[in-house]
């Protein structure tokens, strides 16, 4: 704190400022000034337009931006649709239980595109409603002259193990554990591998609308992720006009493939609001009590997605649980035992969590929790007993950990693979996390005789 100290250093530069109107060019002239779309762009480029919002969308929230490339994207054969082995398919088994997963595997040879698997999620792509939670793993970098992009919704990456090198038409970003990145609906991509290391995380999905920065309300205007925090690529590009290249589209959670005679990585400059950026989780200003009870985790939120319908309801929000200061008197410092109308999937990047401390068979880095809209959980037997018996002195709670959670409104359903494809889902967690817990009812001595 106030950032993290990475073991693979920073190589590549950016520009700072969350939905910030930015602009950038690999070659200097190469924006046009004053206009988007002149008669004859600078240097031969051609103007395209990348729109995240609908054009008429209220300018405060309208994301759109002008690319000036060599070769426009639209220059490319037919998509053919492939085979996914349903791993990426919405379909999903809804169910009332608490659920926990042992840290989920890297799967051998394979690359980003090939190691995603859809494990929970909630409404259809095709409507842009709904969310979807994602575990990856590869071990090997995507292959040459290959790109991704998802038609279905914004990315939210969150690294567990390894770094992700991502080339997008943006520019390049460095994305290590300790660091989230968001990679927007439609933005060409390619995810290699740094130094051979494998790699292995979380997604979370939104099919509608995008990330904003929370409001802060009585907070005031700093604290929590401030908007100067976050990364965003400058333009760098490579001319390759004169070889095939594979672009991998996900559409409506079914894998396609077109081939084009150009990269996808041929942006000279850009301008405007919408592209990928990465921040660093270890520049989170927490927020807590400085006197008594729990906060709720709301105060952690990262990012959110709202839902118009429902103001202060959001589709997802992206909360963590850093190393923090606890100093609350005569108080229960872990979460309360609760039911709630939002869905909760935790994941754990490292160390273990105040709640529920780990172990073999517990919550564990690299696996995940959820607990459904109004399905009862809380701390475990043990972390309940420790934390009601522990002297109550200021302690720094989570020192080299890292928790998250993906909370949103739906109810969540889970795919074939979370439920048994993966093998990585605990039969005995409810039972192991609460079935120890003891009757220690101690009603008062009655004085008249009954």
């Amino acid at each position: 704190m106030p950032f993290t100290k990475f073991e693979i250093p920073e190589k590549y530069a950016y520009q700072t400022g969350f939905l910030a109107n930015l602009e950038t060019e690999a070659i200097p002239g190469a924006l046009p000034i004053g206009q988007n779309s002149p008669q004859k762009c600078p240097y031969g480029l051609y103007a395209e337009k990348i729109s995240g919002t609908a054009f008429t969308a209220p300018r405060w929230e309208n994301q759109q931006t002008w690319v000036y490339r060599i070769i426009p994207s639209a220059s490319h054969a037919a998509f053919e649709a492939l085979p996914s082995d349903s791993r990426l398919e919405a379909k999903f088994n809804y169910i009332p239980d608490q659920l926990r997963w042992d840290p989920f595997d890297v799967n051998p040879d394979v690359d980003w595109v090939q190691g995603l698997n859809m494990v929970a999620g909630s409404g259809d792509p095709a409507l842009k409603n709904g969310v979807a939670y994602y575990i990856y793993g590869a071990t090997r970098s995507m292959a040459e002259k290959t790109a991704f992009y998802d038609a279905d919704g914004d990315m939210l990456v969150v690294p567990q193990l390894g770094a992700l090198d991502i080339c997008s038409e943006m520019g390049r970003l460095l994305v290590r554990p300790g660091e989230i990145c968001v990679l927007p609906r439609g933005i060409r991509y390619r995810v290699d591998l740094v130094d051979g290391q494998h790699i292995r995380g979380y997604v979370l999905e939104i099919y509608n609308g995008h990330f904003q920065l929370p409001e802060l309300g009585p907070i005031g205007s700093n604290c929590l992720a401030n908007a100067r925090d976050f990364q965003i690529p400058v333009a760098a590009f490579t001319h390759d006009s004169n070889s095939t290249w594979t672009m991998y589209n996900k559409f409506r959670a079914q894998l396609f493939s077109a081939s084009q005679n150009h990269t996808p990585f041929d942006v000279v400059a850009w301008e405007g609001r919408y592209y990928p950026y990465k921040y660093d989780l270890g520049r989170f200003n927490t927020i807590g009590t400085i006197s008594y009870d729990h906060p709720d985790p709301s105060l952690n939120t990262v990012l959110t997605a709202t839902s118009n319908a429902h103001p202060g309801t959001a589709i997802a929000d992206f909360v963590i649980f850093p190393p923090r200061w606890l100093v609350a008197e005569d108080t229960f410092r872990p979460p309360s035992y609760h039911r709630n109308c939002m869905s909760e999937f935790m994941g754990l990047i490292q160390g273990s969590y105040i709640a529920k401390e780990g172990g073999k068979g517990g919550f564990q880095a690299a696996g995940a929790s959820l607990h459904n809209c109004m399905s009862s959980h809380g701390p475990d037997a043990a972390a309940f007993d420790k934390a009601s018996n522990e002297e109550l002195v200021p302690v720094k709670a989570g020192v080299g950990s890292m928790a998250f959670m993906f909370e949103s409104c739906y109810m969540v359903g889970i795919t074939d693979w979370g439920l048994t494809k993966c093998s990585k889902l605990q039969s005995q967690y409810p039972e192991e996390s609460w079935g120890g817990l003891r009757d220690q009812f101690k009603p008062p001595r009655t004085t008249n005789g009954a």
